[in-house]
């Protein structure tokens, strides 16, 4: 029976050359003359870490990243911005995490749109992916069809397409 696994992974090297990019600009640009702002990629708990000194620079640094992301192939909507925290004096920290994996509300939504649908497919939800089988690749194929036109709030992945 053939089956495929949609995910939401991102890759890490990519990414890391995405913020190193996104750094290196930041270091040329005008404004940031002088400035003492950072910019911290923890690959371990997948956040990034931004010290700056006021939110327009702030703005700047995640605009910069997410124009490095696109440039790189990669979905901004990966990104889960929080809120800005007032770190020591002046200045303003804020982390960024990275989603990885399909959380419970959104795997839920996505077996909800592919029963709904009416093709004649079975999904079923395991761990952070969601798995797919049918009689017919076509209907296979209808279901990522599907699921690319609707926004689940973080990017897609299919993956290990079998017969």
């Amino acid at each position: 029976m053939p089956t495929f696994d949609i995910v939401s992974k991102i890759d890490g090297q990519t990414l890391d050359n995405a913020i190193n990019t996104a750094k290196k600009e930041i270091l040329n640009r005008y404004d940031f003359n002088g400035s003492k702002s950072s910019v911290e990629l923890d690959k371990k708990t997948n956040i990034i870490t931004i010290v700056t000194e006021d939110d327009m620079r702030l703005k700047a640094i995640q605009d910069a990243i997410i124009s490095r992301m696109v440039k790189q192939h990669l979905d901004p909507n990966a990104l889960d911005f929080g809120k800005e925290q007032y770190a020591s004096g002046n200045m303003i920290r804020k982390e960024i995490k990275i989603k990885e994996g399909i959380d419970k509300e959104a795997s839920k939504k996505i077996v909800k749109k592919i029963k709904d649908s009416g093709l004649k497919v079975q999904a079923s939800i395991m761990d952070d992916q969601v798995r797919v089988q049918g009689k017919k690749i076509d209907d296979l194929q209808a279901v990522i069809g599907l699921c690319k036109s609707d926004n689940f709030g973080q990017p897609l992945q299919y993956i290990n397409m079998r017969d």
